[in-house]
């Protein structure tokens, strides 16, 4: 593939939040049809999230992409990565009134967006695999500096994240954007691949994505809501409705189900995001 320009890459970002939330039905998340399993957001919430961010994802992708020109090291670049991550938290807050939209999707979205500039700016080609591998490469140590001494804190004063790591051990975003998101590279991408060359439509294809990867990923969202016991038996289902093949009415039945649980697989709708941009990038 060309290489790309930072505001190209900051379009894609946006595009993909807006695929992900728009895609119905999605399994106690927030979609066209209704507000999963939450009371505090709706699309709509989701919609200003997603405007008040198209800045800040031009500011991830220029920051690599100035990285990448200048041959600063990806682990180097990734603190100032960071610290736009915090901004773009404060301006999300500020659309949608203190509710938690897209927390999860700044972090992955901003990196890769980030790794996608640096690829552009280095010169290279920017390909979903390259992104994703230089992705692991910036954040190289992110699980071990980010719990170092979370033992210690008191648990009033833990983020959901470092609650589920003392628990369960489970490293969650951070252990997946470090390993270069198998989970997207070996699942989800293939998945959406396959739904698309079959003819499906972008919205049925990346509801069948979304099954994928709950069969797979650990979801932080989940356990913290729940229980370890809830995000297994998650995995569980997921897992055999892929194995014994499924469709939308599957799916729907299960968004049913969901809402009346309150489950809500926040963490793969985050990754389902990350899916639909590194598919962008292959286009």
């Amino acid at each position: 593939m060309m290489t790309m320009n930072s505001r190209e890459i900051g379009r894609l970002v946006l595009e993909a939040m807006l695929l992900e939330v728009s895609a119905t039905p999605k399994p106690g998340l927030v979609d066209r049809s209704n507000s999963g399993a939450h009371k505090d957001m709706d699309f709509f919430t989701f919609m200003r999230s997603a405007a008040s961010l198209a800045e800040s994802f031009a500011e991830f992708s220029q920051e690599g992409f100035a990285g990448g020109v200048l041959g600063i090291p990806p682990a180097e670049v990734f603190p100032s990565v960071r610290r736009i991550g915090v901004e773009a938290e404060h301006r999300m807050f500020a659309a949608t009134g203190g509710i938690n939209t897209h927390k999860g999707e700044i972090f992955s979205l901003g990196l890769l967006a980030s790794c996608a500039g640096y690829l552009a700016g280095a010169g290279h080609d920017v390909t979903a695999d390259g992104t994703m591998t230089l992705a692991g490469e910036m954040c190289a140590g992110i699980v071990e500096r980010d719990f170092a001494g979370v033992r210690e804190k008191s648990p009033a004063m833990m983020t959901k994240g470092e609650r589920v790591y003392i628990t369960h051990g489970i490293t969650g975003i951070r252990g997946e954007a470090e390993a270069g998101y198998p989970c997207v590279r070996l699942r989800a991408l293939p998945a959406l691949r396959e739904y698309l060359a079959e003819g499906m439509s972008m919205n049925d294809a990346l509801a069948m994505t979304l099954v994928h990867i709950m069969a797979h990923a650990q979801d932080t969202n989940i356990i913290s809501r729940h229980d370890m016991a809830t995000a297994q038996e998650v995995m569980n289902t997921a897992g055999e409705m892929v194995s014994r093949g499924f469709g939308l009415e599957d799916i729907a039945g299960l968004d049913r189900e969901y809402i009346g649980r309150w489950i809500s697989p926040g963490g793969a709708g985050d990754l389902l995001a990350v899916t639909c941009f590194v598919h962008a990038l292959e286009q």
